[in-house]
């Protein structure tokens, strides 16, 4: 038969279902996602280890062949071992020795992939007792699910890596809809992301990077426009949580090279070229924190103050060694256009190079610093588009957020405005909105056709966008307005005439009835 999508689907539920009422979806995901891991690399060791002693029977060659396994894995470390143990008071302390085992092992591939998930944790897990339980629990939960590569079912044009990605991907996706407003830490709704993948269309031997990598499932779906092993993989993220389920992703999908730091990407890029200064790619993707407060503080760790009046620290342009923020310092209080002008500098100067980034709508209009920035980007000419979503796509927000598009030596200087929040463009899905692939469609062709559609796409010049001030709020450009129907006062009097007509005749046909059974005044 084989192990389907719904299969692993259904042990990942199964496993979601141990830990309800213990602790929140927010971080039980990162227990059943681990134990699904450690399930796969388990299972898939044991495969190849099997095949290299019926192709290598002589021992020191088949010894020669595992030392070259892209990963290895010791009998204690493996999901068998965990289960047969599984009634041990100490399980929890096991897991995490075997969890720390694997790291260990394969330092350069899975190196602090476990670091956010403590198996031994009385304050997530309740008392020794209680832990015990739900850790058995868990182990008995995945015990069936076989993930021998071989074993699991592919449809056509499949590999065993797509099944079991897109089945923790999914799961991802709904660990978020249930983590409610954390969820915006490290999941890009997945039709969101196939549109920004589509927008950047990464090519063969190009680069593409992701600042707030997250999960990694917007950085997976730009890659495989291209596919997944023709193009170098690169991303940084700031919560350990996400930056641990994002390894994961990568691994599952089979992407073993992919270059995914741990960090604050504003204070502390992690990608440097051999000089010390910012790599650049020719793609670049980002569902960024919206309007994250406090965002230079990693500027200033030792907490000093700006002056001896111990006033608030201030952040500059000249604090910044890599010159971001030369056009203009965002508000402390907004890191939004922080992000956008690390991504842009983290671009290639050269044609074609290009970026998309989810974003609130105060990007468009909010003055101050940003007014300025805005400004230097138009005048710069790297603006390629803004594209308005429909709300309620995001997980942990209802507002509505747009796409911004930039370019690198752009030919043209026009910037394509798209409306496509309205009704009939996103359909209902449990509690989130979701755009539907005729709306993805309609947007990508817009985009690149670049041609006014009434209500729907404007291209504005760059004359147009610097009389409004380089306000690049989308109502300015696309006029949405319906304009209603006109009212006929006279037959509005008429109708009312003839209610009030019908109304007195009733109550005369009322007065008569009570006045016939002895009722009446």
């Amino acid at each position: 038969m084989g192990t389907t999508k719904e299969d692993i689907k259904a042990a990942l539920w199964r496993g979601a279902n141990t830990f309800r009422g213990i602790i929140d979806a927010a971080n039980y995901k990162d227990y059943v996602l681990s134990m699904l891991f450690v399930k796969y690399l388990s299972d898939t060791y044991k495969e190849k280890i099997e095949d290299l002693k019926e192709k290598y029977p002589d021992e020191l060659r088949f010894e020669r062949a595992k030392s070259r396994l892209e990963f290895i894995l010791k009998d204690g470390h493996t999901f068998d071992y965990l289960y047969d143990n599984r009634y041990a008071v100490d399980i929890g302390v096991l897991i995490n020795a075997a969890l720390r085992g694997i790291e260990d092992d394969n330092s350069a591939q899975l190196g602090g992939v476990f670091r956010s998930v403590d198996f031994n944790s009385e304050s997530m897990l309740g008392n020794p007792k209680q832990k015990s339980t739900t850790l058995r629990n868990l182990l008995e939960d995945f015990k069936s699910l076989d993930l021998r590569p071989s074993k699991i079912k592919v449809q056509e044009g499949q590999v065993p890596s797509d099944v079991l990605g897109d089945a923790f991907e999914y799961m991802i996706g709904e660990f978020a809809s249930q983590a409610g407003k954390k969820a915006g830490n490290f999941f890009t709704p997945m039709m969101v992301s196939e549109l920004m993948a589509r927008i950047v269309c990464p090519n063969a031997d190009e680069s593409i990077y992701d600042p707030t990598s997250g999960s990694g499932s917007l950085l997976i779906r730009a890659a495989k426009q291209a596919g997944i092993d023709k193009v170098a993989i690169y991303g940084q993220e700031m919560n350990g949580s996400a930056w641990s389920m994002g390894r994961m992703n990568m691994f599952l999908h089979d992407i073993h090279d992919a270059k995914i730091a741990w960090g604050d990407s504003l204070s502390n890029p992690m990608h440097l070229d051999s000089d010390g200064n910012l790599m650049q790619f020719d793609a670049v993707v980002a569902n960024m924190p919206f309007s994250q407060d406090k965002w230079a503080q990693g500027f200033n760790p030792g907490g000093e103050t700006s002056d001896k009046n111990k006033k608030e620290f201030k952040m500059t342009a000249g604090a910044d060694r890599f010159h971001r923020f030369d056009w203009g310092v965002p508000p402390t209080s907004k890191g939004d256009w922080a992000f956008l002008l690390h991504m842009i500098h983290s671009l290639k100067d050269k044609n074609k190079s290009r970026m998309v980034a989810v974003v609130p709508h105060g990007v468009l209009f909010r003055g101050a610093s940003e007014g300025q920035i805005r400004k230097k980007v138009v005048e710069e000419n790297l603006l390629d588009a803004v594209i308005g979503l429909p709300e309620n796509l995001f997980f942990g927000t209802t507002i509505p957020a747009c796409l911004m598009v930039f370019k690198k030596n752009r030919t043209n200087e026009d910037v394509v405005f798209i409306d496509a929040s309205g009704e009939g463009r996103y359909e209902k899905d449990k509690t989130q909105n979701k755009l539907t692939a005729k709306s993805i469609e309609e947007i990508l062709e817009a985009y690149n056709k670049r041609e006014n559609i009434e209500k729907f796409c404007h291209v504005a010049t760059k004359e147009e966008i610097k009389a409004n001030d380089y306000n690049l709020n989308i109502p300015r450009y696309v006029d949405t307005f319906e304009e209603e129907e006109l009212i006929d006062i006279e037959q509005v009097k008429t109708n009312i005439t003839n209610i009030k007509t019908e109304l007195a005749g009733v109550e005369s046909q009322l007065s008569q009835y009570l006045s016939d059974i002895g009722l009446g005044v």
